[in-house]
């Protein structure tokens, strides 16, 4: 009997079964990443396995926390920024009529809408700066700086000199109020649990407020402290209602800024995630557990194990920084990584451009509408006959009040079935036909109402499309992407007051062209690839 050889006895694998092996194991990997990311707004292809497994446990961690002390604090601090987003650039239009002193602040001949480029060149910069450092160094920064800036530029605006001093100061305190939407809806989001996301639609009612607000505090300054509408002749000493007017404004918006440190508000911890510091994301989950009163299930353990899954196909080696495949990211792909990854799949490219487009159309479309209509309706009868200054600023206020009931429609359309598309198109759409419609107006209080109809369908527009973009944007590029669709915006509409500069304001073409571009965004919208409603925000 011969002797069996050492090998004889052990089982044989050959290198077919050992292939095989290997893809049932890669199959199971994505089977269960499949599973995790099941019915939520992103693919795999997105953006990398990592840290959309991560945001998930994340997400999963919030909810489980649920909307408590935390979100309902960060619902009215959060809200400063779109109350502060609409009440400065209002503030400029209100203004603006009164800058009109002879021997003080008063604008070239044909040249006042200079102001209005000056604001919204700050509004370009601030979109740009702000949004794109949020996701470099983190949304508290920009969050608590940006009303900082705004509420002292604008108080030294108050004491100006000339027209130029007024521009120049106006761009510095936009370029504050630029950087507050961006900022303060992605870290209001990323608090949110996931069946609350609603409440960033409502938010817009913090938008109506800063109309309301600024409206209210120019009806009792501007209105009584400027020079009388009888005098052909207005001089600087009777005109100080718009200065009380900066003051006021500048000191109301530093009160928002000292009211941000006395509710303290946490870095977001996706934000964490995103720079590969999970160790931070998970205590800012338990300080927001804390301040609600619960206790998080939520371990350090949970968010490093996704590591030891090399779900992203990582070389072996790789094992600097612990093995955080997010960190490593970070620091070998940072040249302007967080603006290529808006485009980072098929899907997400088509997402980003429509809605970067869709905000540069309505940039454009609703200052050309500002411009172009006094005239038009000016030689059409009586719709923009002169007010005194207090019925001006009596209307304005009522226009601005109109929009507050909007934003509550908006956070309950978006949850039924035509969902965040559904009633962005609708309410683009109506935009567009009221602003068609408000050319018919032939009497004061006939434009009074087009105004209202309008005010009320375009603040659920607003709040659907402010809501809707960083939805759709996950938290590692949300600053990114919701400052390149505002910054789009901020470009076109500083082509507005140019045109109004240089442009024959008797034609109507403009004002035309303005309400077909709401009901081209409106179709736009149906192109939208994603729909937010019932999922979580990664």
């Amino acid at each position: 009997m011969s002797a069996a050889s050492p090998d004889q006895d052990l089982p044989t694998t050959t290198k077919s079964e050992t292939v095989n092996d290997e893809k049932t194991k890669e199959n199971e990997t994505e089977i269960d990443v499949k599973s995790i990311l099941e019915g939520e707004l992103y693919e795999e292809s997105d953006t990398n396995r990592t840290y959309l497994v991560k945001s998930k446990i994340l997400s999963n961690a919030i909810d489980d926390i649920g909307f408590g002390r935390y979100q309902t604090g960060l619902f009215f601090v959060a809200g400063f920024g779109w109350l502060s987003d609409n009440a400065w650039p209002v503030a400029t239009g209100l203004i603006l009529a009164r800058l009109d002193e002879v021997d003080g602040v008063h604008s070239p001949v044909g040249r006042a809408p200079y102001l209005t480029l000056a604001q919204n060149l700050g509004l370009l910069a601030g979109a740009a700066f702000w949004s794109l450092s949020s996701d470099i160094i983190g949304r508290r920064w920009a969050f608590n700086i940006t009303f900082l800036i705004t509420g002292i530029f604008a108080i030294i605006a108050g004491a100006s000199p000339n027209f130029a001093a007024v521009g120049v100061f106006n761009a510095f305190w936009s370029f504050g109020v630029g950087g507050n939407l961006p900022v303060d809806s992605a870290i209001f989001l990323e608090a949110l649990p996931s069946k609350q996301q609603w409440l960033l639609t409502v938010m817009s009612i913090w938008w109506a407020f800063g109309q309301i607000i600024a409206n209210l505090i120019s009806w009792g300054l501007i209105a009584n402290y400027s020079c009388d509408d009888a005098l052909s002749v207005c001089h600087k000493a009777d005109n100080k209602g718009w200065r009380y007017f900066l003051y006021t404004m500048g000191g109301f918006t530093l009160l928002m800024f000292a009211a941000r440190f006395a509710f303290r508000v946490f870095e977001s911890p996706k934000f964490h995630l995103a720079r590969g510091d999970d160790l931070k994301a998970v205590e800012t989950v338990h300080r927001i557990a804390k301040i609600n009163g619960k206790v998080s299930d939520l371990k350090i353990e949970d968010l490093q194990a996704i590591d030891d899954l090399n779900l992203d196909e990582r070389e072996p080696e790789d094992t600097k920084f612990g093995g955080n495949i997010l960190l490593q990211e970070k620091l070998s792909k940072y040249k302007f990584s967080h603006i290529r990854e808006c485009f980072g799949s098929r899907k997400l490219a088509i997402s980003s451009s429509l809605v970067i487009f869709t905000w540069g159309l309505i940039g454009l479309a609703f200052p050309l509408y500002n411009a172009f209509l006094p005239y038009y309706l000016e030689t059409r009868g009586t719709a923009n006959a002169p007010l005194s200054v207090h019925d001006t600023y009596r209307n304005s206020l009522i226009v601005a009040a109109v929009g507050v009931p909007g934003a509550i429609v908006a956070g309950f359309l978006v949850e039924l079935k035509i969902g965040r598309k559904g009633t962005l198109f609708i309410s683009l759409i109506l935009t567009g036909v009221f602003l068609f419609a408000s050319t018919t107006a032939k009497t004061s209080n006939a434009n009074l109402g087009w105004n209202c109809a309008f005010a009320f369908i375009s603040n659920i527009m607003y709040g659907v499309l402010y809501a809707y973009t960083p939805e759709v944007f996950f938290a590692k590029i949300r600053g990114t992407g919701i400052g390149l669709a505002a910054s789009f915006n901020r470009v076109l509409g500083v082509f507005a007051p140019i045109i109004a500069i240089y442009a024959n304001l008797e034609t109507s073409a403009p004002i035309f062209v303005s309400g077909a571009l709401f009901i081209a965004s409106g179709f736009l919208v149906l192109l939208f690839p994603y729909e937010p409603r019932g999922k979580a925000s990664l």
